[in-house]
């Protein structure tokens, strides 16, 4: 039986590169925190993820402690930040909510090397057979 790396994966790629790209716009966005009428960009993450789910899966949550899922790059639509608080120059990047959101994608990123990395060693140990 061959193995298949598109089935034994599953969207853990799609979402490592997703993640990659968003971490490259939150930087732009930090980039640009001074310069007149920049306007924050980010990524619909939820949009991809209902792309890359096979068909008849849905994510819906089934208590009310459930943790609420996130919400065109790479199938994301990117979309501009609405601020809290307007700046006088037009920028709409808040320093502190861009650092929070880099860092949250970083290990949201870290989170999806984890899970290429253990899925690549369930594989590892099939060929093996240990």
């Amino acid at each position: 039986m061959a193995i298949n790396f598109n089935t034994a994966l599953g969207i853990s790629p799609k979402a490592l590169a997703l993640r990659e790209k968003r971490s490259e716009i939150l930087a732009s966005n930090l980039a640009n925190a001074d310069t007149p009428n920049f306007k924050a960009r980010d990524v619909d993450f939820k949009s991809v993820l209902k792309q890359s789910m096979p068909s008849g899966v849905s994510m819906e949550r089934t208590h009310v402690a459930h943790i609420v899922p996130p919400e065109q790059l790479l199938g994301a639509n990117l979309m501009y930040r609405n601020p809290h608080q307007v700046s006088l120059d037009g920028n709409t990047v808040e320093v502190h909510i861009e650092q929070a959101k880099y860092s949250e994608n970083a290990v949201q990123y870290e989170a999806s090397l984890q899970f290429i990395n253990s899925k690549f060693s369930g594989l590892m140990t099939a060929v093996r057979g240990q």
